[in-house]
């Protein structure tokens, strides 16, 4: 029975302790008649208690995961930042295509973007087979 008490107390301090729970474990541990001041300072004193062993226990995790190299919360929202201002600089979409930029005015009579394209694949298709047949040179070495 007395292990269960502890380990209902130990449960109580590391959630968070509120006041009403505080009471009933003050009640619970002191001697049936004490006085209310009595168990309001105890009630207190279980309080703080619950509130530094959270802290203790925060800033134990905190030095393991910086120990073991873990970004913390304001470090990853420093680079999301980052990221994000960077990819605006470059014209970046979120889904990481590059962004449309708007040309006004640009537009020709007649030619629209299709034949554009088309045009322009036309003239790669030729330069790449210009290229391809000029730059083969024959062998010189003798065998």
């Amino acid at each position: 029975m007395v292990l269960d008490d502890i380990k209902k107390t130990f449960d109580a301090m590391l959630e968070q302790l509120s006041p009403a729970k505080a009471q009933q474990l003050a009640k619970r541990y002191l001697e049936p008649g004490a006085a209310k001041d009595q168990v309001a300072k105890t009630a207190g004193a279980l309080m703080h208690l619950s509130q530094r062993l959270r802290e203790s226990v925060r800033k134990e995790v905190a030095s393991q995961l910086r120990s073991m190299g873990a970004a913390t919360q304001d470090e990853l929202d420093t680079l999301r930042k980052r990221v994000r201002d960077l990819e605006r600089a470059a014209g970046i979409t979120a889904s990481g295509r590059k962004a449309a930029r708007k040309t006004a005015g640009r537009k020709t009579a007649g030619r629209t973007a299709s034949t554009r394209t088309q045009g322009s694949r036309k003239k790669t298709a030729t330069r790449k087979t210009s290229r391809s047949t000029g730059s083969r040179r024959k062998s010189t070495s003798a065998p």
